[in-house]
């Protein structure tokens, strides 16, 4: 929900009670999904919006005007070693640099992992909550790196923009109509295969659904979110990146180097809130990089 702040000293400490920075893949993350992390488990219990499945972002004293930002990993095979590096080193760097930069206001902060739902059915979306302290570390180990991906041509990617558009509240939004962040991340060509009601049913459990294409659920996710995807480059990239710039435009985004996956999104960020993309490039310490990322916003 997010009551309280990111505190650089809370997580230092628990990086070294844990080791974990320094633990296996295996040590740091789970090996299941986890029942907090399930989809068909999620609820709430507040208000008019008691016994609905939905993640919450709500305005808080320690948070009066915060910004939900939904970081989907694809945790399929290799894609696995990117998780790794967000939870051990760039979700505190992103935190970090936030806060210290004021780029977005009051981050809460969401994980998903997402898989292939034709190749995976439940367990092909893992969710966090909204979270804008150390506990956002913590839920984060809990992903399960389910590895499987299959071999129909994507991930499904959608699937967060699914969740986003359906199950989440933006207390902020709601009252002013200040949108919040979803990036996907991972490095399969868009999603372009329509979910059938039958496994959405099997990810979220008992309801009515519809067939849904991804089409549908980019554009429900974009009421309340600017909506991203960070294209993860490997090999010749080509074709994955025409994919995502036919569907996303401007908003598709392309990483070549991972260890400059913070500086993309924080440069995304400052760039969606009116920034000027030119000026956030030449301030930056990485100008080759952002140049390549933000290829589709300056017409390359």
């Amino acid at each position: 929900m997010g009551t309280s702040r990111w505190s650089n000293q809370a997580y230092d400490s628990y990086a070294k009670s844990t080791n974990y920075r320094s633990a296996s893949r295996e040590e740091v993350f789970s090996h299941r999904i986890d029942e907090k992390l399930d989809p068909r488990n999620v609820k709430v219990g507040k208000g008019d919006r008691k016994g609905l499945q939905l993640r919450e972002s709500i305005i808080s004293e320690a948070n009066p005007d915060p910004t939900p930002i939904i970081l989907g990993l694809d945790v399929t095979g290799s894609m696995g070693e990117v998780a790794e590096q967000i939870a051990k080193d760039e979700l505190p760097k992103l935190m970090t640099k936030i806060h210290e930069t004021g780029v977005v206001s009051d981050p809460h902060v969401m994980f998903m992992g997402i898989d292939d739902v034709y190749a995976q059915g439940h367990g092909a979306l893992q969710t966090s909550y909204f979270e804008p302290d150390l506990r956002i570390v913590e839920q984060l180990r809990k992903l399960w790196l389910v590895g499987n991906g299959g071999g129909n041509g994507s991930e499904s990617y959608d699937l967060a923009w699914y969740f986003a558009g359906n199950y989440t509240y933006s207390e902020n939004y709601a009252k002013t109509g200040k949108k919040g962040f979803l990036f996907t991340f991972g490095d399969e060509p868009a999603p372009f295969q329509t979910v059938p009601k039958e496994a959405l049913k099997t990810i979220f459990g008992p309801g009515d659904y519809e067939d849904t294409s991804p089409e549908a659920s980019l554009k429900l996710a974009q009421k309340t979110f600017q909506v991203f995807h960070i294209v993860v480059e490997r090999g010749n990239p080509r074709l994955v990146n025409e994919s995502w710039t036919k569907m996303l435009g401007a908003n598709a985004l392309f990483l070549g180097d991972r260890k400059y996956l913070t500086d993309v999104v924080l440069a995304t960020m400052a760039v969606a809130n009116g920034a000027d993309l030119k000026s956030v490039i030449a301030e930056s310490k990485c100008k080759d990089v952002l140049k390549h990322a933000f290829t589709n916003a300056l017409g390359k």
